[in-house]
């Protein structure tokens, strides 16, 4: 799979090496469609099995009707409370933005544009199993690191 691929259906895969843990930092850089709906940024474990879904340490899904931000997770097949509280909603339509997920000892930390958007606790704790990041949604994709 090249870099051309990932990008034009709007959706990438990646591998995060070693997995998460404290002090890194993941960073996602895009341009919003002109007309968005959402878009969905997702770090999850390799699934054990091919049938099985993997768990999902932090899943963001931004939509753009309800300007929210909704944070999440899914331990063994289920999905937790969802939070969404806000300060501000940082995205606009054919806007570019700077999106940068730290991860910390007791929480990851969202950061848009270098402001902080919200934090998510962490619900699973081996951050390490976290190896794959998925974006995908209606935008273009400029850089993932």
């Amino acid at each position: 799979m090249d870099d051309q691929n990932k990008k034009e259906n709007g959706e990438y895969i990646g591998e995060i090496k070693g997995g998460m843990r404290p002090s890194m930092k993941l960073v996602v850089m895009g341009i919003i469609d002109k007309k968005p709906k959402s878009i969905e940024v997702t770090l999850s474990c390799k699934p054990q099995d091919e049938d099985a879904e993997g768990d999902v340490g932090l899943q963001l899904k931004i939509s753009f009707m309800d300007k929210a931000v909704q944070r999440n997770a899914r331990l063994a097949g289920k999905w937790g409370p969802c939070e969404n509280t806000l300060s501000f909603f940082p995205f606009a339509p054919g806007e570019a933005f700077k999106m940068e997920i730290v991860c910390e000892h007791q929480q990851f930390r969202i950061l848009v544009d270098g402001q902080p958007l919200c934090g998510f606790t962490h619900r699973l704790s081996k951050l390490a199993s976290l190896t794959a990041l998925r974006v995908f949604g209606d935008l273009q994709l400029t850089k993932v690191a």
